[in-house]
C-alpha cells in the first residue's frame, strides 16, 4: 500500500467529524477521501458503489448502526475494510462489531499519526486495535461464558425478545425496520453468544441466565 493512494469513505452522523477527517486526510498525498455517508445504510450503498479500500466507521448513528452495516457489507462480500472510528469502548460496542467483521477498532481520541498508521493496516487486512479493545476483547476470549449475556447490543435484545414471543423473521424486520437478511445476521450472533443452535434453545438460554424476564 505505500506504493499508492489508500481510498477511504467516512461514515459519520455529526458533518463536523465528516469535515475534520476529509480536511485530515486530504492534508497527506497517501489518502483519496472518495465520499461520505450520515448512516450504515448509506454506507453500505456507497460503499458497494465507490469501492473504497478502507471504510471509517462510526456505531451509533440514528440513520443505521455501524454494526448493522459492517455485518451487510461483510454479507455481500464488499472489499473495502472496515475500520470503526468511534467515541464507545463498551463492550457492547466492541465485540459486536469485531464479530460482525471490521478489521480495526480505533477511538476518536486517536493521534493523527496513529490513525492514518491504523488506516494504513487496515488497507492491508491487518487488524488493529486501541489498547483499550485489545484489553476487552482479551478478557472476552478469557471469560466467554460469563461475558456473553453481557456483550449483546441493544438490536440483538429487540431481536431476542421478539423470538421470544414467536415472531417470525419476516415480522421482526417488519417491527424493527430492517431486512430479513439483517435479522438472521442478528441471530446467528445471538447463538454464538449464547452458545445454542436455534430459536428455541436461545430463548431458554436467554431466559436461564436472566437476559429475559
Amino acid at each position: 500500500m505505500a506504493d499508492r493512494t489508500i481510498t477511504l469513505l467516512i461514515v459519520d452522523d455529526h458533518p463536523v467529524v465528516r469535515d475534520g477527517l476529509r480536511g485530515m486526510f486530504a492534508s497527506d498525498p497517501g489518502f483519496d477521501v472518495l465520499g461520505e455517508a450520515a448512516g450504515g445504510v448509506e454506507g453500505v450503498e456507497l460503499a458497494l458503489r465507490l469501492d473504497p479500500d478502507v471504510v471509517l466507521m462510526d456505531l451509533r448513528m440514528p440513520a443505521g448502526s455501524g454494526v448493522e452495516a459492517i455485518a451487510e457489507l461483510t454479507r455481500r462480500g464488499a472489499r473495502a475494510k472496515v475500520l470503526v472510528l468511534t467515541t464507545y469502548d463498551t463492550d457492547s460496542d466492541t465485540i459486536p462489531a469485531i464479530e460482525a467483521g471490521a478489521t480495526g477498532y480505533l477511538l476518536k481520541d486517536a493521534p493523527r499519526n496513529e490513525l492514518f498508521t491504523a488506516v494504513r493496516a487496515a488497507a492491508e487486512g491487518r487488524t488493529v486495535l486501541s489498547p483499550a479493545v485489545a484489553s476487552r476483547l482479551v478478557g472476552a476470549v478469557r471469560k466467554p461464558a460469563a461475558l456473553a449475556a453481557k456483550v449483546l447490543s441493544a438490536r440483538e435484545r429487540e431481536v431476542l425478545e421478539l423470538v421470544a414471543k414467536g415472531t417470525s423473521n419476516r415480522e421482526i424486520a417488519r417491527e424493527l425496520f430492517i431486512s430479513e437478511a439483517t435479522v438472521k445476521t442478528h441471530l446467528t450472533h445471538l447463538y454464538g453468544k449464547l452458545g445454542v443452535k436455534d430459536r428455541a434453545a436461545a430463548v431458554a438460554a436467554a431466559y436461564d441466565r436472566g437476559i429475559l424476564g
